[in-house]
């Protein structure tokens, strides 16, 4: 694979950066075991509320009480009453009312969606509603998903170039996780008679909602009442769905008994945890993925028996990780490296075998993706070590050789490694453009250090969107270190001396009695988990009775430590490179950063630990 720097070292107007020596260059990108910062409050009030020491602990050091947007009662025990009214939405109503008449008048609608894992499941619930509990003809609804590589993020210039080569032509399109940044293509939809509802939650650009939309709903929207902007794009979709549901009703349009959308929450508690949002202080989302996994575990759709049956008898029940790393990468898989209906098929089949032939698609494209990602990783972590020898706060790489499907993938990877943000580029479709996809840590906010960055040099990013941890970026080749000097100049700004080590942080030791199923079923009433609201991880002192390694590539080591007179089975993933031989062995004492792990075979359950990180003492 070829790759290039991004640049040469970037002078920042707040004054060059030092290029750290190699020590210290070194040094900065250990990881770092650090335990996490406990809000005593919210630990006190966890406890009066009668949860455990752990749970309490756990709780406490995920939130504050000023990061919680909802009663504490609310976040522990998630249920349907936490989700707020879609009337709440700035544009709702407007927008529902006019999907309504165009569901009454017999109008031609379009589905446009995002290619990722909540832009499928947003497509689902939307083609869902109208055809099954709207009664709209199949025949009169389009689905429209732009291809990752040929058409680009969003509502594309090729994506209206197909819309309006349709036969006959919708007069309205409902779009989902997309749309906000969208005006130039939005306004030539418009002036071709067609109406755009956008439905979205990334963030809106300075100048507010697209003009040329008939509605845009997002709950980012400065005058929006609905009290948390961190829901998926398919929750927004779902949202505004239901209150179309409520319109029709309303006009007489559809009986009082039409069923309501909450089946369809299975599929945007997959939305909601694959795209990464906050799963921390927000009780409609934790309410929606506490839903939605009891419905995906009732096992009543085609999709999710099938991946059931992939996975094993002993992958069920599902849960928030099972989404994560198991459905989301599959569904994603297909998007980045060919056409994405293929993962819609997979999620709209009405029988086993298609839910199995998709499944199998899907499978084979994870697999690629996961070749092409080795070896893209593999070249960005070199770059990236350049970068940081130019003393860069966010990591910015271009991959002359590389997949854009991948982008976004070794972004998080280079976060991960390095505990800084980044930006991956590769040549974009178009001659002599790039594309990239960005990834962000706690303390840097993407989309506005890239708004910051346009604002600097707009010739340098002239197309960008995205959100607080994640983004996406097209530029012009030629103008590739203006965009690295600026977004440089953008995270400088924003981070100031911030300490970028990658961070390791520990909900701090558990002794020889909380080695057990017990302390997991403890934890596991907390869930779900995932971003800022993080499983638990703890860490302590272990000694190596045996150890191996495991994987087509012997990259895992499988061990048995103990602590005192407890001996307890271990898995480390991804521990060495090909060919590397542990550090370590026999008798050796380690500190670890584990999770438990509830490990079922053949119907029976024991714990086991997965070690996250691990260091001889």
């Amino acid at each position: 694979m070829s790759v290039t720097p991004s640049s040469s070292p970037v002078s920042l107007s707040q004054g060059t950066l030092a290029r750290p020596d190699e020590r210290t260059l070194t040094a900065s990108i250990a990881r770092v075991i650090r335990p996490r910062t406990r809000d005593e409050r919210l630990y006190q009030q966890g406890l009066a509320a009668g949860l455990s020491e752990l749970q309490a602990r756990v709780l406490a050091g995920r939130l504050t009480l000023e990061s919680c947007k909802a009663p504490l009662e609310a976040l522990i025990t998630p249920a349907l009453k936490h989700i707020e009214h879609p009337e709440r939405l700035a544009d709702g109503r407007r927008a529902a009312e006019r999907i309504a008449r165009a569901v009454s008048d017999g109008e031609h609608i379009g589905i446009l969606t995002d290619y990722d894992v909540d832009g499928i499941t947003s497509h689902v619930v939307m083609l869902r509603t109208l055809t099954e509990l709207f009664d709209v003809p199949y025949d009169r609804v389009h689905s429209l998903i732009g291809h990752r590589i040929h058409d680009g993020y969003g509502i594309s210039l090729p994506l209206v170039e197909r819309i309006m080569t349709l036969s006959p032509r919708p007069t309205l399109i409902v779009t989902a996780d997309c749309g906000s940044s969208d005006e130039a293509r939005l306004a030539l939809l418009k002036e071709a008679g067609i109406e755009v509802v956008v439905t979205d939650h990334h963030a809106l650009p300075q100048e507010g909602p697209p003009a040329s939309a008939y509605a845009t709903v997002n709950p980012t929207r400065a005058d929006c009442a609905y009290p948390d902007a961190t829901i998926a794009g398919c929750m927004v979709a779902w949202l505004t769905m239901s209150l179309a549901r409520n319109v029709l009703i309303e006009q007489g349009r559809l009986p009082a008994s039409t069923p309501k959308l909450s089946p369809w929450l299975s599929y945007v508690a997959l939305g909601t945890v694959a795209d990464c949002v906050s799963l921390g202080g927000s009780a409609i989302n934790r309410a929606v993925v506490n839903l939605g996994l009891t419905l995906i575990n009732r096992m009543q759709e085609p999709c999710w028996r099938a991946m059931a049956e992939r996975l094993g008898a002993d992958s069920v029940p599902f849960n928030a990780e099972t989404l994560a790393f198991q459905m989301g990468p599959r569904i994603n898989a297909r998007s980045r490296l060919d056409d994405p209906y293929a993962a819609l098929h997979f999620m709209l089949a009405r029988e086993d075998a298609a839910a199995r032939s998709a499944l199998d698609v899907l499978d084979q494209d994870n697999q690629s993706r996961k070749a092409i990602e080795a070896e893209m990783v593999e070249s960005a972590r070199s770059l990236a070590m350049e970068s940081l020898r130019a003393g860069h706060q966010i990591i910015v790489v271009y991959l002359e050789d590389g997949h854009p499907g991948v982008q976004g993938i070794v972004a998080s990877r280079l976060v991960q490694q390095f505990g800084r943000p980044a930006v991956v580029l590769t040549p974009a479709a178009t001659p002599g453009m790039l594309t990239g996809s960005g990834r962000s840590i706690e303390g840097l906010h993407l989309r506005d250090a890239l708004q910051r960055a346009h604002d600097l040099a707009p010739q340098g990013l002239p197309r960008f969107g995205g959100h607080k941890g994640a983004a996406g970026v097209g530029l012009p080749l030629v103008e590739r270190s203006i965009f690295t000097d600026a977004i440089q100049q953008a995270a400088a700004e924003q981070l100031g001396d911030l300490p970028l080590n990658p961070l390791i942080l520990s909900d701090g030791g558990l002794n020889e009695g909380q080695l057990s199923l017990e302390t997991l079923d403890e934890i596991e009433r907390l869930a779900p988990f995932g971003r800022e609201f993080e499983a638990p991880l703890f860490e302590g002192r272990f000694m190596i009775e045996s150890l191996r390694p495991v994987g087509a590539d012997g990259t895992h080591l499988s061990m048995e430590l103990s602590l005192g007179r407890v001996r307890i089975k271990a898995i480390w993933f991804r521990a060495l490179t090909p060919g590397e031989a542990p550090a370590f062995g026999l008798g050796d004492v380690l500190h670890c950063a584990y999770k438990l792990s509830r490990n079922r075979w053949r119907g029976r359950e024991s714990l086991q630990l997965m070690l996250e990180y691990a260091l001889p003492v």
